[in-house]
């Protein structure tokens, strides 16, 4: 039986990571509240430095009105030691909260270009009438690759930092 090559484990740069954050639209929050955890999937859109998506009513809200600080993580699997993934940490704040410090009709606009008939008659989820940002206060990526690494690509190394 052939061996598997050792993959390669490196940091993305961070223009890198923005286009990972960038190029998909479904991923991963999670969130906290005293000693249980949880994650969920959501659509999303990446609009430097935000995150916004969707959700409607429920546990995922009242544990982020108590603890608004979240991970986000969105990925893409092309084999099993061939991936690419993005954490972004940030603060979560739906659309009425006093924290809130995104532009409503930016965040909707990028939505509809996702899905245009976000908050319309058209809507094919409008129970998600919540749009929520999620400021990119840390972004960090990783991919591994099982194929000859190039030797120039950076070592693992903190995360980037977003202004």
């Amino acid at each position: 039986m052939p061996s598997l090559a050792r993959p390669i484990v490196r940091a993305l740069r961070a223009e890198e990571s923005r286009a990972l954050l960038e190029r998909n639209h479904v991923g991963r929050i999670a969130f906290s509240l005293h000693d249980r955890v949880d994650v969920e999937p959501v659509h999303y859109v990446f609009t430097d430095p935000w995150i916004f998506g969707r959700t409607s009513q429920g546990a995922k809200l009242l544990s982020l009105a108590h603890n608004q600080w979240c991970a986000f993580e969105t990925d893409e699997v092309r084999g099993l030691f061939d991936w690419s993934s993005v954490v972004v940490k940030g603060q979560f704040t739906p659309r009425d909260s006093a924290f809130a410090r995104w532009d409503y009709d930016r965040a909707l606009a990028a939505l509809r270009r996702l899905i245009p008939g976000t908050l319309t008659d058209d809507d094919p989820t409008p129970h998600r009438d919540i749009i929520f940002g999620i400021y990119t206060s840390e972004i960090a990526g990783r991919s591994s690759s099982s194929s000859a690494a190039d030797p120039s690509a950076p070592a693992m190394s903190a995360p980037t930092r977003s202004a």
